[in-house]
């Protein structure tokens, strides 16, 4: 959705598909991180975008055992937007569709599943899509698979993808808050526990990280026992867990970490989950689609509004997103295998890490993981120009 709306901006026709009927969905990433918010504002809208209900973290918070502390704080970041802003996925593609939807060049097509590729001597020309009218073919000069990590047009494209592996799933829940509660959304750590808490206004998202695979066999220990799990770990809400009222409240995110060797192909672009599965480590997989997207735009609406976008254009977008990419990955398979792994499967009462030590020690170093959740490792900057403003009346 981004990326069309920068692109219908530059004047080059778009057409977006959803294989739903809105953009309704619970538990999607809902963090719009600093470096998007100031993308918000490139583009003009960010008083009009804020005016919309959502939540401000201006830093985040861990109880590791029985010490607190402050990891990451925003104030410091290079923005005009200090803070991570948690609106409803929904809410900001829904807000991004009715600007592009202002443009005569931009089509949005809803209850539109793409299925197949369309094929031309080995270029890619099209996608097939089912609609509730039956199989319609769309061609295109350029196709966008930004359909997330189980991307059906990734799965068609034949595309060499590298599994990095990951050792834990979360299951996402939520539960009721009260003005009692907590000021700022946290994580609380024990030995064979993470239970991570996000301020949502009138409730809490929760995400319970749990071993890989381990989720039927929670399921099996009954639910009264996984309430009791929370209310052990959070004792506040222990009065509130029985909202946990049956197994599908409870949803599950089977943690995958990967990327694609070669991010295109003739024709095709994969962008996001699409091209490179993010761990939910720092949150920051939405991050890196948004600047997969601007940088994207930059890159190629000069060649697709002379009707074409050919592998060196491609590649250029691959060579300015990989980098960080796989830094990013980097830094999630380190956490996962040195930290996360290790909690999960202790049994005993852990020390502190040394980093946690060193953030509670000098809280400047709290800029860095800040910077890395806020803005990740190379923020990407609108360049694509609005033909729109620049026309005579």
């Amino acid at each position: 959705m981004m990326l069309g709306f920068l692109l219908v901006r530059a004047g080059v026709d778009v057409i977006v598909i959803e294989k739903h009927a809105d953009f309704f969905r619970d538990f999607r990433g809902d963090t719009i991180h600093p470096s998007t918010l100031e993308n918000i504002h490139e583009l003009g809208l960010l008083d009009e975008f804020l005016k919309r209900p959502h939540q401000e973290a201006r830093q985040i918070g861990a109880q590791f055992g029985d010490t607190s502390l402050t990891v990451a704080d925003f104030s410091h970041l290079p923005t005009r937007c200090k803070f991570i802003a948690f609106m409803p996925q929904w809410d900001f593609l829904d807000f991004v569709a009715s600007h592009a939807r202002q443009r005569k060049t931009f089509r949005l097509l809803m209850e539109t599943e793409a299925t197949d590729l369309i094929e031309d001597g080995g270029r890619v020309t099209g996608v097939r899509a089912k609609t509730g009218g039956g199989e319609i073919e769309i061609r295109a000069k350029l196709i966008v698979a930004a359909d997330g990590r189980h991307s059906t047009i990734r799965e068609k494209s034949k595309l060499e993808v590298v599994d990095l592996g990951a050792p834990m799933d979360v299951l996402w829940l939520r539960i009721s808050k009260r003005p009692d509660d907590p000021a700022q959304s946290f994580g609380r750590i024990v030995a064979g526990r993470i239970f991570i808490m996000i301020d949502r206004g009138d409730y809490w998202q929760c995400a319970f990280v749990i071993a890989k695979g381990s989720f039927v066999g929670i399921q099996e220990r009954g639910l009264a026992a996984f309430q009791k799990d929370i209310a052990a770990l959070v004792p506040n809400l222990s009065d509130r867990v029985q909202e946990l009222a049956d197994w599908d409240q409870v949803k599950l995110l089977t943690v995958e970490v990967d990327r694609l060797k070669r991010w295109h192909r003739p024709g095709l672009l994969c962008i996001g989950d699409a091209a490179h599965a993010m761990s939910p480590i720092g949150g920051v997989g939405i991050n890196l689609a948004i600047q997969d997207a601007v940088a994207a735009a930059n890159i190629l609406a000069g060649p697709l509004g002379l009707g074409r976008a050919n592998d060196m254009d491609l590649q250029r977008v691959q060579d300015r997103r990989e980098r960080p990419t796989r830094v990013t990955q980097a830094f999630q398979v380190f956490a996962q295998k040195r930290f996360i792994a290790r909690i999960l499967g202790a049994r005993q009462t852990l020390s502190l890490p040394l980093p946690l030590r060193l953030l509670r020690r000098w809280p400047y170093l709290r800029r860095i993981p800040a910077r890395f959740i806020g803005l990740g490792f190379r923020p990407e900057h609108v360049k694509t120009p609005d033909i729109r403003s620049t026309l005579k009346p």
